[in-house]
């Protein structure tokens, strides 16, 4: 009997820890769906929202913030002296008239003049 509680609460704290770790890139109504089955008390639930939230804002300050000094970094003109360098720049377009809506219908008269 011990051991059956032993693996339930085991199973129940391999759960927590894993909602902490993923609730960082979940919303909050699905962070609450996840635990509310979990017999925790409300205090707890909240703060597993409140971590979650607050992870989710520091990881993604962190990834600005690299992403920012690695940006800081690239000589954006020297790369593209590169790019132009090594590579041809093949560009295709359509280019495609369309009437308007209520647009009045013309019509093209062309006068040929021939000299004889």
């Amino acid at each position: 009997m011990e051991e059956k509680e032993d693996k339930k609460i085991g199973d129940m704290v391999k759960k927590i820890f894993s909602t902490g770790i993923s609730a960082a890139f979940m919303t909050e109504e699905s962070i609450r769906g996840l635990v509310q089955d979990l017999p925790l008390p409300k205090e707890i639930i909240q703060g597993l929202l409140q971590n979650a939230k607050a992870t989710k804002t520091e990881f993604i300050l962190s990834v600005k913030k690299e992403l920012k000094t690695y940006l800081d970094k690239v000589d954006l003109t020297k790369e593209i002296d590169r790019v132009l360098e090594d590579y041809d720049l093949e560009i295709k377009a359509n280019i495609k008239f369309k009437k308007k809506p209520g647009a009045k219908k013309r019509s093209v008269q062309v006068k040929s003049e021939t000299e004889e």
